[in-house]
């Protein structure tokens, strides 16, 4: 029997177009979209999240040494800065060859060839001359190279495995390691540096990596569906197939015994077309602006903590100062964990409620497609309100507790409500947009690394210029401000994404009906 990813009530979501077709002469219940187990998905998102770890730590965990590698390099602090926005723009840049790669060719070569690149760059760094500040830079943008691709890749192995009403979870649990690590990354940096030299960042970072590159190599199956259709297809040879199968999956007999053979999906030229088109799409844009903006603010905040704390509370350590960090990533733990199971909860409830609608009026199971898809920007964004409500008050609470130096109790619980809010808000988006375009779910989340990476870039490059000008209160009200307006974003999206996506899909498809 099929898991619960058959849509009820005789409705099949859109989520379920590439599903395996089910031959009608042969087959008495169709093939589940995918036949991994519940437990096995589990497991294959465990894997990517602990890859994803890998995009925003290399630059997280570097932050403490800045002024370790000014002197040792005799370069200014300015100077050394070109590395961390060197990093920021490979970061963004990078996914969209990436991603566009691995929805062509499959996620495990190209996470392979990623964490090989994050393996030498790291040993390079390690072993970088300090004569040599040219060689610095460029072991550092190949470093972003590198990495930066996990959290696409990632999102590309759930879009692969699940459906609408199990993504939000999966989600939650994967964007875990992305958003955590600008929270432990600055602590664990500064106890390296300061214990065991600036050298050791980079040699731990190398055999970190490593152990992930041996995680996936032997763990991590194909699951790109040109390649093996939803799973039951033979898995490609090494190095394309995983060295050891750990992922369950449901008994062959289920859906064998009826369907002598489980072809592949077609291979689409459109699941490899360039992700750049996908930043002129309305429901897109927005989305992306939504996103990017909430990260880059939350990310601004992380990155000025170290420096706003030792003016306002100059009686901490450093050890202490990173230890400020991890509220951040306390809120973030619960809201990966709990904003997951909302967004499953509400998809579910709110498809079941517009299934039972659709039966009572016409008197038969509401059709499959695009009826049910209407409800998905309004299922992922219902919470979108109050949630941005809550992270633009703990903005600007944050910011004027910095400078009216309060207890630091104060900036450290607002850090909680800012880690919850900017990780739910991320968690919907992302699901949001593999709903939408789910014949590019790689290209889709690099688009949206580069968005917020470049809003980051930007935001960061100016925050002190701000700050010394209007002191912390009035700066990050002004950004606080600045996201309240994306409330406009969120209804926008809800009111007319709905027929964006469904006039850009019938129009996709008189393309390939032409092709």
């Amino acid at each position: 029997m099929a898991e619960k990813n058959d849509a009820p009530l005789g409705i099949v979501h859109a989520s379920h177009d590439n599903a395996l077709p089910e031959d009608p002469e042969t087959s008495t219940n169709p093939p589940p979209y995918s036949v991994y187990i519940r437990s096995g998905k589990w497991m294959l998102v465990g894997i990517v999240a602990v890859a994803g770890l890998f995009s925003p730590l290399p630059a997280n965990i570097y932050f403490p040494a800045i002024p370790t590698l000014a002197t040792v390099f005799q370069r200014s602090v300015e100077d050394i800065n070109l590395t961390v926005t060197i990093y920021l723009a490979m970061q963004g840049a990078s996914p969209m060859l990436w991603g566009p790669l691995s929805d062509r060719y499959g996620r495990r070569p190209v996470f392979l060839i990623c964490l090989l690149i994050l393996v030498g760059s790291s040993v390079g760094l390690a072993l970088c001359p300090t004569s040599a500040f040219w060689l610095l830079l460029l072991l550092r943008a190949l470093q972003a190279g590198g990495c930066a691709s996990t959290i696409s890749l990632g999102a590309g192995v759930i879009g692969d495995i699940s459906i609408a009403e199990e993504r939000g979870g999966f989600f939650g649990m994967f964007n875990l390691g992305p958003m955590l690590a600008p929270c432990i990354g600055p602590a664990l940096g500064g106890v390296l540096s300061q214990h065991l030299g600036w050298r050791s960042i980079f040699w731990f970072l190398a055999i970190l990596s490593a152990a992930c590159l041996a995680l996936i190599l032997f763990f991590l199956p194909e699951t790109l569906r040109s390649i093996v259709g939803n799973g039951a297809a033979s898995q490609p040879r090494f190095p394309k197939g995983s060295l050891v199968h750990v992922a369950g999956k449901q008994s062959q007999a289920l859906f064998t015994m009826t369907v002598p053979e489980l072809p592949r999906v077609r291979d689409s030229k459109r699941s490899t077309a360039n992700p750049f088109r996908l930043l002129v799409y309305p429901d897109i844009a927005l989305t992306l602006t939504y996103t990017g903006i909430v990260y880059a603010v939350n990310y601004t905040i992380t990155s000025t903590i170290s420096s706003a704390y030792t003016v306002a509370y100059p009686y901490l350590s450093e050890t202490l100062l990173g230890i400020c960090y991890l509220s951040t990533g306390l809120g973030m733990i619960l809201g990966s964990t709990i904003t997951g199971k909302l967004l499953d909860r509400d998809y579910a409830r709110i498809k079941l409620k517009a299934c039972s609608a659709a039966s009572v009026e016409g008197g038969q199971e509401a059709p499959s497609g695009e009826n049910t898809d209407v409800l998905i920007e309004y299922a992922r964004l219902r919470m979108s309100p109050l949630l941005l409500a809550g992270f633009v008050a703990s903005v600007v609470g944050w910011g004027w507790c910095i400078q009216s130096r309060t207890s630091i109790a104060g900036p450290l619980i607002l850090q909680v409500i800012l880690g919850y809010t900017s990780i739910a808000i991320l968690n919907s988006t992302m699901t949001l947009m593999i709903d939408i375009i789910r014949n590019q779910s790689s290209g889709v989340i690099a688009c949206t690394n580069l968005v917020r990476c470049s809003f980051a870039a930007l935001l960061v490059s100016f925050i002190d210029k701000a700050t010394q000008a209007l002191d912390y209160g009035w700066t990050y009200t002004l950004l606080g401000g600045l996201s309240g307006l994306l409330i406009l974003c969120i209804y926008v999206e809800m009111r007319m994404g709905p027929k964006w996506r469904v006039a850009r899909e019938k129009r996709d498809s008189m393309d390939e009906q032409q092709e």
